[in-house]
């Protein structure tokens, strides 16, 4: 029994409630005296209404507070700085020289005609629009590619990269159970995630040398020689993330040379074509290298980075077989994999991308603004390694930054040098030393450099 009058002393209620002989304090139910007898049967021995309070547990009481996302809660943080100085290089998402979103000029040009024609909002097939379907796989290993016209590409349109790697995951867990994927070290921080959701076990193989800020080719190969027959590769496709390291195209050799002998399968996730160096073949060329050697294959294809369609959330999942017949199998596994998912995918995405692969004039202009894009980051690189160069003048080698390819840029920086760049400097970056030269502008090169070279010498 809760005695109200010692307990919230405050509480007031109706006469009506009394009477009836229940009432509401607060969340709580509360009921009075005995069940169906007078509210005021014990008033005139206690002096006092006693009442017994339900007080009504929650069945997810046992779920925990999820921790934040260590990329996206960079963003939050940086939202809650007031200082004049900061910077976000956290998230990978393009920006102007003035640090604006930008919407691609060819991508506005394609919404309005979306709009002239006067298109309908029906739900896709499962496997998307066909006209995305049919540009993708055309952008991605050739238009003339012999993949392509003997039909072995099973291409379903997924969530961006995201959901098309988590597509390609459901299709390990349920066709090849048991077998591991390979995942370097370090990667981008959702793909242990993707895997461990789809109940797909990873381990590791090496990836970055911290004393060389470069590859470590000769353990890459090594671990991966160490891995199981029958075991998938995940392998970036071009701009490494979180390094910006890439293998040589002589390396590439060398790493699909051994994918074969292990009797391995490669998984490329390809987020960047077209925005690391500008060029959509030379991005495509380390998956047409293993696709040319008749291995059968798996890319997930993202649109966020190339074409700025981050919240359409437009890619593809392809799978590349050995005969036609096995790729109309996998893409019916795929379609029934997607189905309970997420049923079919948006189209606005979809529509935006075969628009404008389909049309020249379009395509051409897309073309120019990636290669825009590309020079600006590649401009703030150097502009960023010149200040840093000039500034430092211990003799510590930063050539790699120039090394590196892409939007993101390793600096080598560890935790408590990463905290301190947010903390005194407020740059806001992943814990792991990675920044988004995306994020930066020339303006601000120099500011970054200081921020790097102090925190880098002075706090180990």
């Amino acid at each position: 029994m809760l005695s109200i009058s010692s307990c919230v002393p405050s509480a007031s209620l109706s006469m009506h409630e009394i009477h009836k002989g229940t009432g509401k304090l607060g969340g709580s139910r509360l009921r009075f005296g005995k069940e169906g007898g007078n509210p005021f049967s014990n008033t005139r021995s206690s002096g006092r209404i006693s009442m017994t309070v339900a007080v009504n547990v929650s069945r997810f009481e046992g779920i925990p507070m999820a921790p934040p996302d260590p990329i996206l809660g960079v963003s939050e943080a940086f939202k809650a700085d007031t200082s004049d100085m900061k910077l976000n290089l956290g998230v990978g998402a393009y920006r102007t020289e003035e640090l604006q979103p930008y919407v691609l000029n060819v991508v506005k040009k394609a919404e309005k005609l979306m709009l002239e024609r006067g298109e309908n909002k029906e739900y896709l097939p499962i496997e998307g629009l066909a006209a995305f379907n049919k540009a993708t796989a055309e952008l991605l290993f050739g238009a003339d590619n012999p993949v392509i016209k003997q039909q072995r590409v099973a291409t379903v349109q997924g969530l961006s990269g995201t959901g098309s790697l988590r597509l390609g995951a459901a299709l390990i867990e349920r066709y090849f159970p048991g077998a591991k994927v390979l995942i370097s070290s370090p990667t981008w921080g959702n793909h242990k995630n993707i895997f461990n959701d789809a109940r797909v076990p990873w381990s590791e193989y090496r990836y970055y040398d911290p004393k060389t800020v470069g590859l470590d080719f000769e353990g890459m190969i090594a671990d991966i020689k160490d891995a199981p027959e029958g075991s998938f590769v995940l392998l970036h496709g071009c701009a490494h993330n979180p390094t910006g390291i890439d293998p040589t195209p002589e390396q590439w050799e060398k790493i699909a040379d051994v994918i074969q002998q292990k009797n391995q399968i490669p998984f490329f996730d390809v987020a960047y074509q077209g925005f690391a160096s500008g060029s959509l073949d030379a991005d495509a060329a380390s998956v047409r290298l293993f696709v040319a050697r008749g291995m059968e294959v798996l890319v997930a294809q993202s649109y966020s980075k190339n074409l700025g369609l981050y919240a359409e959330r437009i890619g593809a999942i392809n799978v590349i077989s050995s005969s036609p017949e096995a790729a109309a199998r996998v893409k019916s596994q795929l379609k029934r994999l997607a189905r309970p998912m997420y049923s079919n995918p948006p189209v606005h995405g979809a529509r935006i991308v075969a628009d404008i692969v389909g049309n020249p004039t379009l395509f051409s202009e897309w073309k120019a603004e990636m290669e825009m894009m590309a020079g600006r980051i590649k401009n703030v690189r150097q502009r960023l390694y010149d200040s840093i160069s000039s500034k430092d003048k211990s003799g510590k080698d930063w050539s790699f930054i120039l090394k590196q390819i892409g939007m993101f840029s390793f600096t080598g920086l560890n935790k408590d040098q990463s905290e301190n760049m947010t903390n005194k400097w407020h740059v806001y970056m992943t814990k792991d030393g990675r920044i988004s030269l995306a994020g930066l502008s020339l303006a601000k090169c120099e500011y970054l450099a200081d921020a790097i070279i102090d925190s880098f010498h002075n706090v180990s």
